[in-house]
């Protein structure tokens, strides 16, 4: 599957280990130097901030979609190629996904899980189709990763929805996950119930 564009969901936070950082902007660079927009949620730090210096740096476009009530508090990254700003959280996970192509998670906080399971209920009920890649850096999304497999364990979700989701260990990796992302549509998940 070839993209144009990936929104990247990750931390804001300025404190986070810095094998973090050096992910994002590895990412960010990967994802310019292959001609793939980067869409971020227009902030100008930690993770955040790192992705877009990354695609910046490399010469590549970096969309950035941020509310308004965060702009009033200066964060807003001043270098991106377009700043769309909304009126709320809303708004702002709305248009990241529909300016986007494909939706990759690298480690954050309570935003960043938000967004995470914003699209997977999105894909679960049919309302999206895009690949969802987690990269799962120092194995932080572990716990994240099990309570989903729980749930299908406990029936909450089907076996079939595991393939909502891929994961990666590595920014190496995300692009040929990207790739191999199984097709999920409408028709294949028919709504079953467990």
């Amino acid at each position: 599957m070839l993209i144009r564009s990936a929104c990247v969901f990750c931390a804001a936070s300025r404190r986070c280990d810095p094998e973090y950082f050096a992910a994002a902007t590895a990412l960010g660079r990967t994802l310019a130097e292959r001609g793939i927009t980067t869409v971020t949620g227009g902030g100008s730090t930690g993770l955040m901030g790192a992705v877009a210096n990354g695609a910046l740096g490399a010469g590549g476009r970096v969309v950035g979609v941020l509310p308004r009530f965060m702009n009033k508090h200066e964060i807003a990254h001043t270098g991106l190629t377009r700043l769309h700003l909304v009126d709320g959280m809303h708004e702002r996970l709305a248009a990241m996904l529909e300016e986007s192509e494909a939706f990759i998670a690298l480690p954050g906080g309570c935003g960043t899980l938000e967004e995470l399971f914003f699209v997977l209920t999105r894909k679960r009920l049919g309302l999206a189709s895009r690949p969802l890649i987690i990269v799962n850096i120092r194995n932080y999304f572990d716990p994240v990763l099990a309570m989903l497999e729980r749930s299908i364990s406990e029936r909450f979700m089907d076996a079939r929805h595991a393939d909502m989701w891929q994961v990666v260990s590595s920014v190496e990796e995300v692009l040929p996950a990207i790739a191999k992302a199984p097709d999920w549509t409408r028709e294949a998940i028919e709504f079953a119930v467990p």
